[in-house]
């Protein structure tokens, strides 16, 4: 599974700082199934010092963490919905990523002009989000058009998208996030789903400049957008393994673990609610295809074992069918034909 952030904002705000921050974190992609990755994503390893305990019981040659990709996409301008400073071609990098990282300027510095002539955070979301729902509102309105027809002479399932479709188009027009406005399982519907909705994706804003430059109206506006935020002054190279764990929690991802003997110890994102089966697929497809059950066990309840085998005599593995859902922090075994 890729699970990718879209690092975006208006010029000179800092995206590139924190891309180089994060591309000083990459891992070795070689050993990843998306291998072939362009200069602008960063493969960001997800700390998480159960997989060490885990390996340590069978010192495997190589330990693979979880990762994330964060995807630099180049600066937004108003007009971006329209082609404006290829605002298109960027629009369309967004609606591949799981979710955003708006990096938002709160530093004064007059060696690095702002686009707007000044510092003003509170009006550069408001750009950005403004460039977000209007290339919406045209995906919604292409396809209101596209399945008008048949909607209206009597197709009830395109009526019924119709209708969804409107009271989608009635939030855009009043210049609301769909983030903010609607449930997490009406995001998940599947016709949103399908049109990859930009405004639908949830929010990090990452706030660069020093703590004392970030207003309590600012953080109450992100809050209204039910998003999170992170303060970083980029400048001054600060840890971002906190953003990358927030990231992680964005994404509503938990973390399962599989050994492979003496070979490899390695954690797996993974949506929290997924079927042992779609877990398998994760791992490889032939797995999802040829899955007959899986072993399981609690990566605490392993440590205190002393080992996988020693799990086995005490009878604390669990077998579990394609329909068990995945618990963070499983160390899962995948038996199949």
């Amino acid at each position: 599974m890729k699970l990718s952030l879209g690092i975006i904002g208006l010029p000179n705000v800092g995206k590139s700082t924190l891309f180089k921050a994060l591309t000083k974190q990459e891992v070795n992609i070689a050993n990843y199934p998306f291998t072939t990755i362009d200069p602008n994503v960063a493969v960001v390893p997800v700390e998480d010092e159960r997989l060490e305990k885990v390996a340590a019981l069978s010192h495997p040659e190589k330990i693979l963490p979880a990762v994330i990709e964060f995807v630099d996409i180049a600066g937004l301008v108003k007009g971006a919905n329209r082609g404006e400073g290829l605002g298109n071609q960027f629009l369309a990098q967004i609606r591949e990523t799981n979710a955003i990282i708006q990096v938002v300027r709160c530093f004064e510095n007059s060696d690095v002009a702002h686009l707007e002539g000044n510092i003003n955070p509170l009006r550069d979301i408001d750009i950005i989000n403004t460039e977000l729902i209007l290339k919406d509102l045209e995906t919604i309105q292409k396809r209101k058009e596209k399945i008008k027809r048949e909607a209206q002479s009597g197709n009830k399932e395109l009526k019924s998208e119709f209708n969804l479709l409107e009271k989608i188009e009635k939030i855009l027009n009043s210049g609301k996030l769909l983030v903010s406005e609607l449930s997490e399982q009406e995001i998940n519907d599947p016709i949103l789903k399908n049109l990859f909705l930009l405004t639908a994706k949830k929010q990090i804003y990452l706030l660069n400049g020093p703590q004392q430059s970030i207003s309590s109206e600012l953080i109450k506006k992100i809050e209204s957008l039910k998003s999170e935020f992170f303060v970083a002054n980029l400048s001054q190279n600060p840890q971002l393994t906190p953003l990358i764990k927030k990231a992680y929690q964005t994404l509503n991802l938990i973390t399962f673990f599989t050994i492979v003997g003496e070979k490899e110890a390695r954690a797996w994102a993974l949506k929290k609610g997924t079927p042992m089966i779609e877990a398998a697929g994760i791992i490889h497809s032939d797995f999802q295809e040829k899955f007959i059950k899986a072993e399981v066990i609690n990566w605490q309840k392993l440590l205190e074992a002393g080992g996988w085998h020693k799990a086995r005599e005490k009878g604390w593995i669990a077998t579990e069918g394609k329909d068990y859902l995945v618990q963070d922090g499983d160390v899962v075994v995948i038996k199949h034909r």
